[in-house]
Formats: C-alpha cells, structure tokens, sequence
C-alpha cells in the first residue's frame, strides 16, 4: 500500500504558517475597515455619500498626487464635498501653484474646507486659500507670505584649494545665481524681479481667494510666520479650531446635519503585506531624505 504524500503544510510548516498569518492579517484589516466606515450608515460604503479628504503634508515638491487626488474627488458623485487637510511648511513655488489650482477647481463645483494643522505656512498658506473656508488652530503656524531664494556659493572654498572655474554662455545672464563666481549687481537685480514677480503672484493669490484687499495684506507678507489666532485677527483665516470643527462646517456648507464618512487620499504607495500590517499595527511612516538643488524657488 503507497503511503500518502506529505501535506504542504507539513512539507513547508514555515512558508505554511507565513501565509496563515498574512491571510489572517488581510481578513481583520477588512473586517475592521468595513466595520469603521459603515457604523452607523445603512449603505454599503462603496454606495454611501462621502467627504473627501485631500492630505497635504511635509515639503512640498511634487504636486502630482494631491493633484490627481482632487480630480479624483472632482468627478466622483459619492463625494459631497471636501476637507483639505494641512501641515506643510510650504516648499516648490510651481508645486504650490498646482496643487492650488487643483483643489480651485474642486472647490468650484464641491464645498472646500481647509484644515490646517501644526503648520500651514508659505506654500501651505497659498493651497488653502483655494478652498471656501480655512480653520486654523490657535497655535497653528501659518502665514510666511513670501519667496525666497537660496543660492550656495563655492568660489572661496575653489580660490583655497586651488580649483577653478570658467563658464561659457550664450548670453551674460545666463550663469546668473552660478555657485562658482560672484554675483554682479546686474544679475542679483535680474534674480531679485523673479522674486518679486512671484510674490506679487501670492499676494493676488490671497487678494482673490480671501477677498481682501491689498493694502491690508502687504503689511504682514513680508514672511512673518504668524499663530493661527493672529491670523483669525487678521482676516487670514475664518474659524479657530480642530479637525473636528472642519467637519462640521462641511456638513453646514453641504446642508446636513452631520459629516459623512470620510475617503481619504492620496493614496500611500506601499506593498499589500505593509499597508496590513501598517493598518493593524498603526505603524508609523519612515521619514525619508529628499534631495534638493543648488537653486531654489520656495514658498518656504
């Protein structure tokens, strides 16, 4: 009589128990989701009226995400309407002004309501102006109108060391804000009506998105960071409170009578096997490095 074959849990008990635990994990990460976002609704969730959520968070360099979130909400008859939530110190002046006029066309066609969080400065301050209606903690640091530009200079560590440098251009401003030599009057000159044009950019910003007049603002835009209860003073900003408060006032904008459960995004770009147990196990994110460039242009 042949003996039976060995089982694949008893040839590979190892493999065998993995697999039993990320099934395990998959099944409470749904159960739970499932249970938290249809709690008190009759409707399955797919099929429920939502408010979206767009986070923006840390240095703003790449806009593409928030961007393709809020055209996601935009076209999505589920949501209606939107909180976009806010802790940002600002960043890119062109990924600033993208996820700004992203989250401007939302709010033409849904109600927007920003929340800002620890800080909502410079570029964070330019993407909420879009939405119909900015909340602000007390503490939340916000403002910090204005551009800079941070330009590195080696020329005296190459003059030590005994290296130097020769540019060929096309023109004589076309090596301007060059880290190996120095800058002229006429280039710093060039540099500084970039500046100014992009930040005559933000104050029209502000002027439109706040209804405020210009005089009233170029006062306090010269890159003072301000409390999110100096900018209620001030007019930067609508309401004093929490994220909670947000909810709230997009319910009031939306005609209900409370939130509605929330889908949030963008979306966190990680493996099936992380994104459960990170679900679970609440797990942190890992901050990651981000390389700059020589030159910057920042709503920073």
């Amino acid at each position: 009589m042949q003996a039976n074959k060995p089982k694949f849990s008893q040839k590979h008990p190892l493999l065998f128990g993995i697999m039993l635990i990320i099934a395990a994990v998959a099944l409470f990460a749904g159960a739970t989701a499932a249970l938290r976002v249809t709690k008190g609704n009759d409707m399955p969730y797919f099929t429920q009226e939502k408010f979206g959520v767009i986070n923006v968070n840390g240095f703003i360099a790449d806009s593409r995400k928030v961007s393709d979130w809020a055209y996601t909400l935009r076209n999505d008859d589920s949501i209606k309407g939107v909180i976009v939530r806010i802790n940002s110190p600002g960043g890119g002046v062109a990924a600033s002004q993208e996820m700004y006029y992203a989250i401007k066309r939302l709010a033409k066609v849904k109600p927007v309501v920003v929340s800002m969080g620890t800080v909502a400065a410079s570029g964070g301050y330019y993407i909420a102006v879009a939405g119909h209606k900015i909340i602000a903690n007390p503490a939340t640091l916000t403002g910090s109108i204005g551009v800079k530009m941070e330009l590195p200079n080696f020329k005296g560590l190459m003059q030590k060391i005994g290296v130097s440098y020769l540019s060929l251009t096309s023109g004589k401003l076309k090596a301007a804000g060059s880290p190996f030599q120095t800058m002229t009057k006429e280039e710093r000159d060039y540099l500084q009506a970039i500046i100014m044009d992009m930040y005559n950019q933000f104050i029209d910003v502000i002027v439109e998105g706040r209804q405020m007049e210009r005089e009233k603002i170029l006062p306090y835009a010269d890159g003072r960071a301000m409390t999110g209860q100096q900018a209620f003073k001030l007019g930067f900003v609508d309401m004093l409170g929490d994220r909670e408060t947000a909810y709230m006032e997009l319910a009031k904008l939306c005609d209900l009578d409370q939130p509605l459960p929330l889908e949030e995004g963008p979306k966190k770009e990680q493996s099936l096997l992380k994104e459960l147990l990170s679900s679970v196990l609440d797990l942190a994110p890992v901050n990651t490095v981000r390389e700059q460039n020589s030159i910057q242009l920042l709503y920073n």
